[in-house]
């Protein structure tokens, strides 16, 4: 793969950033303050509509600032999408999804090259899905599927990758593999954003940006997720956890969800 930016360099500088959608009169995001930088791994936390998918819109160049100021020194930056709001039916490879990362960055009169290609089968290698190259994109397991959307964006060769909630409706040992894999990513020295509803695996990352239509907190985890700050960030949606010691959320989806799609 492309070698990655430098650990420790300035991937996302926002001050006081604001966004407001088209016709709209109140911003869908507002006074966001943060830094990101290579090897870091932030965690964005707010409830539905809090202005998550808005910021990640910012951050992809999709929606312009209404205010404020943002600087992406490295550049590129790639989106991971849920798997599960992927289109199934098309007939592709595993493959040929990882290779729409290298279509993102050519002309619209080229084609994908030998070598384009070549960067595809490595990273699919990357995410351990080398002998799934061949195999329908819809067929794989949902923690497949979101490995190759991770390769999709290894081949954009972005510094920085947005990830919205990548672990929503996996199972355990799926999700196991997708959270190392995220972690050596960082440790190259990528930074990666991962909107979430789950406060544990925020605690598990190195800062948490709370989001509840305007920054609420950023921060390192033990000293950012206090009782105030996360009922600030989720008002009435916060239930209390077994033995009444932390605050917590029920995701909204991981009730419903089907779970199916076995393996890694």
């Amino acid at each position: 793969m492309p070698e990655p930016v430098t650990r420790g360099e300035v991937l996302v500088d926002a001050d006081d950033l604001a966004a407001t959608y088209p016709g709209a009169t109140v911003p869908a995001v507002a006074s966001a303050t943060f830094v990101v930088h290579g090897g870091e791994r932030v965690s964005v936390l707010g409830p539905n509509g809090g202005g998550k998918s808005t910021l990640f819109r910012v951050l992809t160049g999709e929606l312009t600032l209404s205010s404020g100021a943002l600087a992406l020194p490295a550049g590129r930056v790639a989106l991971v999408p849920q798997t599960e709001r992927s289109r199934l039916d098309f007939p592709v490879s595993a493959l040929d999804v990882a290779l729409m990362g290298a279509v993102s960055r050519m002309p619209w009169w080229r084609r994908p090259s030998r070598a384009d290609r070549a960067l595809a089968r490595e990273a699919l290698d990357r995410v351990g899905l080398a002998d799934r190259a061949q195999r329908t994109f819809g067929d794989l397991s949902g923690g497949q599927r979101q490995r190759v959307l991770v390769a999709r964006a290894l081949v954009q060769d972005a510094p920085l990758l947005l990830l919205d909630e990548p672990f929503s409706g996996l199972d355990v040992p799926s999700a196991e593999r997708l959270r190392a894999l995220l972690d050596d990513l960082a440790a190259e020295g990528r930074g990666l954003l991962m909107a979430t509803h789950d406060i544990e695996q925020a605690r598990s990352w190195d800062r948490v940006l709370c989001l509840n239509r305007v920054q609420i907190a950023f921060g390192p985890p033990a000293s950012t997720l206090t009782a105030q700050v996360i009922e600030r960030t989720y008002g009435s949606e916060i239930v209390t956890l077994p033995g009444g010691v932390e605050l917590g959320i029920l995701p909204a989806h991981h009730h419903h969800h089907d779970h199916g799609g076995h393996g890694s």
